[in-house]
């Protein structure tokens, strides 16, 4: 079967859905955090509530992987777009409950240092996430199943596109609602609606755009796609021989001992931006979190946030010229040092706009940890007929640095940062440096290394 080339329309249509499921994303990124702190959460706990994301995706992502790879529902259901829509439709019930988790009739009895309304928020964010993976992971995959590889550059970079652009809308809708008049503050213990109306619209753009890509996109039949991927030949049918799977692990390995650095840095940021935020730049005092400075703290977070993202999308314009210049790895090594004197840098902003600098630099780091291990790693596994499998397994080094992280944040918190939370930000600027530096460990082979970032 020729690899012929997709319209633009149709790589637009492969990874649409992917900016609902973003929007979801970032919304939990930005907010969850100041979520559980309004719960009662005491800020040594707040990474405790973050552990649960990446558990879920450690096991969810390569589930469906497995069994995607499995699967054949039919034209309308196909084998990725089932996944997606299920996905999708639990992620809408649960971001319609979880920021009122503050509002139902608990009885406000305590176990193992939560209340009533911080476990119904713990199991909310569990199940949120679960979903949130179920349906951003079938993107990843229908981009490898169905474009050749002359333009999955481009459909990664759309996908890119549409991703920062889901992050934006995600990040800024808190501080929208509070402009058009939503209250930005509530009583003690009670989520604004400025966040819970983030998630109703947040959660109707979500489904919105995931029935677009489910109607819009035909997945190629078990026939069509063997064809495709050349799999009816013999010698790709054998098994996968030593000196490839030792590539394979090699690139794991190393690009995941990066991934470990990266993305326990962004943890941090997730999880202590809000109280940063707060006392650096708004005079919080620690105390109350229904205080105003808190909650427009929390509002100006996802102002950073979005920065971010824009920041992100710059850098990733000028990536290619960096890695013409240096390779994929030292475009990758600078980025990460960029983003890492970003974090530092925070430590000494006192002033919201200034603050915005500081997050347009993190997003060089966000830029390269998008693109980079992804290329690397599609390299070390193509031509392979268990392509979701694998990515769902990669998807480990993601999550796992996130789950050490969150467990230890806490102690790091109290034993290293004295319990300021500007410093846990210090903390994560000194993780991407050590990831700049293992950076160095990664082999690549001679048609990576000339291989333009996407």
């Amino acid at each position: 079967m020729e690899k012929t080339n997709r319209t633009l329309a149709q790589l637009f249509n492969l990874s649409f859905g992917f900016f609902g499921v973003q929007i979801a994303y970032a919304l939990q990124s930005a907010n969850i955090s100041r979520i559980f702190a309004t719960l009662g959460a005491d800020p040594h706990q707040l990474s405790f509530f973050w552990i649960l994301p990446p558990l879920m995706g450690m096991v969810v992502q390569p589930l469906i992987g497995v069994l995607s790879d499995h699967t054949w529902m039919g034209r309308i259901f196909g084998r990725r777009k089932f996944y997606l829509l299920i996905g999708a439709m639990i992620a809408v019930a649960v971001m319609v409950l979880l920021p009122n988790a503050g509002d139902f009739s608990f009885e406000q009895r305590v176990y193992m240092g939560l209340n009533s309304a911080m476990w119904f928020g713990l199991f909310s964010l569990m199940f949120l996430d679960t979903s949130i993976n179920i349906a951003m992971q079938p993107f990843k995959m229908m981009v490898g199943d169905m474009v050749n590889e002359e333009q999955k550059g481009t459909a990664y970079a759309i996908q890119s596109a549409l991703c920062n652009a889901g992050s934006l809308v995600g990040y800024l809708f808190p501080i929208f609602f509070t402009w058009i008049g939503i209250a930005n503050t509530a009583d003690e213990g009670v989520i604004p609606d400025s966040v819970k109306w983030s998630f109703y619209v947040g959660a109707a753009i979500l489904i919105l755009c995931v029935l677009y890509t489910f109607f819009a996109v035909e997945e190629m039949n078990p026939e069509e796609y063997a064809e495709f991927h050349g799999l009816n030949k013999k010698k790709e049918e054998a098994e996968t021989s030593s000196s490839e799977s030792g590539g394979i692990l090699r690139a794991f390995l190393t690009v995941g001992l990066v991934q470990f650095f990266c993305w326990a840095a962004f943890m941090y940021m997730w999880t202590y931006s809000n109280g940063a935020i707060a006392t650096q730049c708004f005079g919080w005092d620690g105390a109350s979190t229904a205080a105003s400075a808190f909650q427009t703290a929390g509002n100006w977070v996802g102002v950073c946030f979005a920065v971010q993202a824009v920041g992100s999308l710059l850098w990733a314009m000028v990536l290619p010229m960096i890695e013409h210049k240096f390779g994929n790895k030292g475009a990758y090594a600078l980025s990460l040092i960029v983003g890492g004197l970003g974090f530092i840098s925070t430590m000494y902003v006192t002033n919201q706009y200034v603050l915005l600098v500081s997050y347009a630099l993190i997003g060089a780091a966000w830029a390269a940890m998008l693109a980079l291990p992804f290329t690397i790693i599609t390299n070390a596994i193509k031509g392979s007929k268990y392509m979701g499998t694998l990515l769902g397994l990669f998807n480990c080094t993601i999550c796992l640095p996130q789950i050490v992280a969150a467990s230890t944040g806490g102690q790091i918190l109290q034993g290293v940062c004295g319990g300021s939370q500007v410093m846990m930000l210090v903390v994560a600027g000194v993780l991407l440096v050590l990831g700049a530096c293992s950076v160095v460990l990664i082999k690549e082979s001679p048609a990576e290394k000339n291989k333009p970032v996407a």
